[in-house]
């Protein structure tokens, strides 16, 4: 006898308990084992400073998917989890705990601040790990990993020295993205640009001869003060009279050189640009080429320094805007200002502007690395999912620049590279020199290899940028730089899920550290999921307040709920439109579970269920059963192209549709009758098609079926170890299957024409038959007890010369033509009038919507979206009059 399953689905009674389980079985962890093909995910390591959302709970979700499948498919999965250090979040989070205490970090100094955020760290750097449990992940827990734990920092030193020994590390001054409420640098992608209203300011620069002047235009007029030329286009007609002659810098008492270069746009503004070269990326390049002095105007604060005029010193950039431009008019030198859209760089963790800033960097040469990432791809050695994110890949890779690595905070790995101190100032300088090595003694011995004895050793301050250390996650997890049997195995990986936004900041590079540690790619398929959004198709974000709290929904409906519906709503690398309502979808398909689960489990008095392979094959058992080989094999080929949401929609309709709606009805004929060998036989084919359901709905709510598989007869184990539906091995019998679609249709047009015409539950109605052939009214006959119980069917007549007899309506299906006489179930003068009342109360509407329609000054000055809901209406109410009326001629 099967276990009782409680009355009402409620989740909180099992999931956490589930979880339990599955932990207390080591079911999540995995062994190398040369007798089965691994299947490896690797996590995108959450920061420590992270709490789950609903980007999480998607992605998350998504691979906890593909490791269920294909542990369910044989395969030793390994799910690696880990969390990211986070370097600049994590110190902001800890400065700011400081900052209520009244402590600076510099107050502490670098190795009790350290101490800090580790001690931080364990208190509080666990918490999405938690959080990631209770969705249902099953990583495997005893293998996490840290980026700043021993053997990742191994890593991590190992691949700097590596790279700096072949020339692909440099340090070099450059334009760099600058955050000067964090003062660190950011890479490219860390600067998020967002589309900004700002002004261009029109200058005047008088020409020292007096002759005139030139104008330029500018967005960031408090730069000009590091200005040291203007240029112009070598071809711009305007201005080749001009080129070498020298203009005042206004508010200063410089001169600057006007200049040829091919990077102005003719086109734009005044075809005249100023040059600052210590403040903007082409200004720099220009400076380059032309061999321009580099004025930097501030200090790491954006706060104006001493190579500015005196009256602008101590002033933030944004206040010596303001001043700069009042000096301006005041001098004569103001033109004019115009609203300017642009996009402008916000740091990507505390979302200051970011300013582009003259800095003496550290930097990787990317384009030798890039080559061979680029030929993978090229030659689908690695796949995206969807195809078009390749196109985008490849774009970037093909124009990629270096990447500045360093960041001048203390929490992260710090540069291994030593400076030979000087003994008089123990400053480090641009050009003091330095030595790269993997520890303190080896960098000394290297210093006094190239230097000398008796020299002073000083360690860069500086750390690496969080993502160097994240790119060598798919190796760095299985203990390279060492050799070892995990790595072998493990490595490369199967299938990383990610966001489309780290495409560059992490998928591209870890392709390029996967060839340089190990020459090898270092995934095979690369699934970007879309974005979740809120209900109006916003970004959820702190900022705006329109985030959900995945553990809300938890709370509210269950892991499965949540898991179910954002994998239901979310089609294959498209963005998700959510809202906390929407989160029904998935707790009424797990009760529609829970509830015919139930209810099969209860009508099984005893274990003695036959084998399946012993059912007599009828029609309707070879349907249901066709059916579910169906769901089985699409199922497959859509999880294995990554296609979850219709891998969840085929099956969610067979078993709510097929098996639910139809062959559980259909089996009550069965169940409830005197053959108790017909009985035991259809209960087999339920329990049988039960069990499978559960299967191939466990990698997308794992709990529910969990908690139901645990409760049928005869399993012992968990599903995750049970194997994942093939289809049945029967003849497919063609017939079979048509003849039930057949008898449904004809059940479904019954009930229907019941529902239109009113017809009381308890009323039983005669059903005319005409077959357009004997074969078709021979499928109704074998079948006829299936519409006297579900089609509320008194009886049935088979005429296949009928016609329509009066006062009657009629319905059509393949081969057939049905007519159903209502005078003895319904008052038919009643119904005639309740029809024609509905028809001149519709009418009456229509007419209003169709007069306001109608209304220039309605359809003027009304917005659109009123607009339409006013068509929308008009539109169903002349489709409702057109249906009743065709109901009224019926009973004529």
């Amino acid at each position: 006898m099967s276990e009782e399953m409680a009355a009402k689905y409620n989740p909180g009674d099992f999931e956490n308990r589930i979880y339990n389980y599955w932990m207390e079985n080591k079911l999540f962890h995995s062994e190398r084992d040369d007798k089965k093909d691994p299947y490896t995910i690797l996590i995108p390591p959450p920061n420590v400073t992270g709490v789950l959302h609903m980007g999480h709970g998607l992605n998350n979700t998504i691979q906890d998917i593909l490791i269920r499948y294909n542990k369910m498919n044989g395969k030793n999965t390994l799910w690696m989890p880990g969390t990211d250090h986070a370097g600049i979040a994590t110190q902001n989070v800890v400065e700011r705990k400081l900052a209520k205490e009244k402590i600076k970090r510099h107050d502490l100094g670098r190795e009790k601040f350290l101490k800090e955020i580790w001690k931080w760290k364990e208190e509080n750097g666990s918490t999405i790990i938690k959080q990631l449990k209770k969705l249902g992940a099953s990583c495997d827990w005893e293998r996490e990993r840290f980026t700043m734990d021993e053997g990742l920092s191994k890593a991590v030193l190992e691949v700097f020295v590596n790279l700096y020994e072949k020339d692909l590390i440099y340090k070099g001054e450059y334009i760099i993205n600058w955050c000067p409420r964090c003062e660190t640098a950011l890479s490219d992608e860390e600067a998020e640009h967002q589309d900004k209203q700002g002004t261009l300011t029109q200058i005047r620069y008088p020409y020292v001869d007096g002759s005139g002047e030139i104008i330029v235009a500018t967005t960031r007029p408090e730069t000009m003060l590091g200005d040291t030329a203007v240029a112009v286009h070598p071809d711009d007609k305007r201005y080749k009279d001009r080129i070498g002659t020298m203009v005042k810098l206004p508010l200063t008492d410089r001169e600057i050189p006007v200049i040829a270069d091919h990077h102005v746009d003719m086109e734009f503004g005044t075809g005249a640009v100023k040059v600052t070269p210590a403040h903007d990326p082409n200004d720099f390049e220009i400076g380059n080429r032309h061999n321009l002095q580099r004025i930097n105007i501030m200090t790491e604060s954006a706060i104006i320094n001493e190579m500015a005029p005196e009256k602008y010193r101590g002033m933030d950039r944004f206040q010596c805007r303001k001043a700069v431009v009042a000096d301006l008019k005041e001098g004569g030198f103001f033109v004019d200002d115009k609203k300017h859209d642009h996009a402008v760089g916000h740091c990507y963790r505390c979302h200051t502007i970011v300013e582009p800033y003259l800095s003496k960097q550290w930097f990787v040469k990317m384009q030798p690395l890039a080559r061979p990432a680029i030929k993978a791809v090229e030659e689908n050695k690695i796949k995206f999912y969807p195809d078009r994110w390749k196109k985008v890949y490849l774009n970037w890779m093909n124009n990629i620049r270096d990447w500045c690595i360093s960041r001048q905070i203390w929490w992260g790995h710090q540069i291994p590279a030593w400076y030979i101190i000087s003994e008089t100032d123990g400053k480090i300088l641009n050009d003091t020199p330095f030595v790269v090595a993997r520890s303190e003694e080896e960098a000394a011995k290297k210093a006094e290899e190239k230097f000398g004895n008796n020299i002073t050793i000083q360690r860069d301050p500086d750390v690496l940028d969080t993502w160097f250390s994240s790119w060598l996650w798919p190796s760095s997890t299985f203990g390279w730089p060492d050799k070892n049997a995990d790595l072998s195995y493990y490595y490369p990986t199967n299938t990383l899920v990610t966001d489309m936004g780290i495409i560059f900041f992490w998928v591209a590079r870890m392709i390029m550290a996967g060839y340089f540690c190990m020459d090898e790619i270092p995934f095979r398929d690369v699934y970007i999921h879309g974005t979740v959004m809120d209900a109006d198709g916003r970004k959820m974000s702190k900022s705006l307040g329109n985030g959900i709290d995945p553990l809300d929904v938890i709370n509210e409906y269950g892991a499965d709920a949540l898991r179910y519906t954002i994998i239901a709503i979310t089609p294959q690398g498209q963005n998700t439109l959510l809202s906390m309502d929407k989160f029904s979808i998935g707790s009424k398909f797990a009760n529609k579970l829970w509830n015919a689960s139930r209810y099969i489990l209860m009508n099984i008095t005893d274990n003695k269920i036959p084998a399946f392979d012993e059912i007599k094959k009828e029609a309707v058992a070879l349907w249901i059963i066709s059916k579910l080989n169906d769901a089985i094999k699409k199922s497959h080929e859509s999880i294995q192209t990554y296609r979850f949401s219709e891998a969840l929609s085929l099956v969610s309709h067979f078993f709510r549709d097929d098996f639910c709606d139809w062959y559980i009805e259909f089996s009550k004929l069965s169940l409830y009758g005197k053959d108790k060998g017909k009985k035991q036989s259809t209960l087999s084919i339920l329990l049988f098609i039960l069990k499978s359901s559960l299967k191939l709905l466990h990698p997308f709510i794992p709990f529910i079926t969990e908690e139901i598989y645990q409760k049928l007869p005869g399993t012992k184990d968990s599903i995750m170890s049970s194997e994942y539906p093939i289809s049945i091995d029967i003849e497919k019998d063609n017939k079979a299957a048509e003849e039930i679609e057949l008898v449904k249709n004809l059940i479904h047009g019954i009930r229907n024409i019941r529902g239109e015409m009113r017809v009381p539950p308890e009323k039983k109605c005669l059903v005319v038959f005409k077959a357009k052939s004997s074969s078709v009214e021979d499928q109704v006959k074998n079948n006829e007890k299936y519409l006297l119980s579900l089609a509320g069917v008194s009886e049935i007549k088979y005429d296949r010369k009928a016609g329509k007899p009066q006062m009657s309506v009629s319905g059509v299906g393949k081969g057939f033509e049905f007519f159903i006489p209502l005078e003895e179930i319904i008052d038919l003068e009643a119904e005639r009038l309740r029809l024609e009342k509905e028809v001149n109360k519709i009418n009456n509407e229509l007419t209003k919507v169709k007069a306001k329609l109608a209304n220039d000054n309605f359809t003027s000055r009304a917005p659109e979206q009123i607009i339409n809901k006013e068509k929308e209406k008009q539109a169903y109410y002349e489709e409702t009059i057109e249906k009743l009326e065709k109901n009224m001629e019926m009973i004529k």
